[in-house]
């Protein structure tokens, strides 16, 4: 990764509620209880499913792994309110369908890593890396970054 997180700098979520911040990252997402369907990002409410009349969701730590469905690469700085480090670099988009849930999440991929170092099929993990940096304070997001070790598949540490 291009840019790490600072050993002196607080790290909070850019997105508070998605994804959580210890050693073995994980989105958090929502599931009905009384049907299973999963929703992300989290919310509360009514079930999505059509067949479902649940208005009851639970909060749920999702998979930290799936593998690559689609990806695209960004190479001009979106619109306010997105920020991003400057100067701004490429980034890669990659949609990854988690191995437990099934639900296709998009995320960033980690800094450095394009659209030429991925393939559809290739194994993802969730990892998290700075979005931005301001007073002393590292605004963290979640990534898709190739899987570099081996875990039970659908586990969320």
């Amino acid at each position: 990764m291009s840019e790490t997180a600072t050993s002196n700098a607080s790290q909070v979520p850019a997105i508070e509620g998605w994804f959580t911040l210890d050693q073995n990252p994980h989105l958090i997402g929502a599931q009905c209880t009384a049907c299973g369907t999963y929703v992300f990002p989290p919310r509360e409410g009514a079930c999505p499913s059509p067949s479902c009349d649940s208005d009851e969701l639970t909060a749920t730590p999702f998979s930290r792994f799936g593998t690559v469905w689609s990806y695209a690469e960004n190479r001009y700085a979106p619109p306010l309110p997105y920020r991003a480090a400057e100067p701004f670099e490429p980034y890669a988009l990659v949609a990854v369908q988690l191995e437990k849930e099934g639900l296709i999440v998009l995320g960033q991929a980690p800094k450095g890593i394009l659209a030429k170092d991925l393939k559809v099929g290739m194994r993802m993990q969730l990892e998290t890396d700075v979005l931005y940096r301001e007073d002393g304070v590292d605004y963290m997001i979640y990534v898709w970054a190739p899987a570099v070790q081996d875990e039970v598949v659908g586990g969320a540490k």
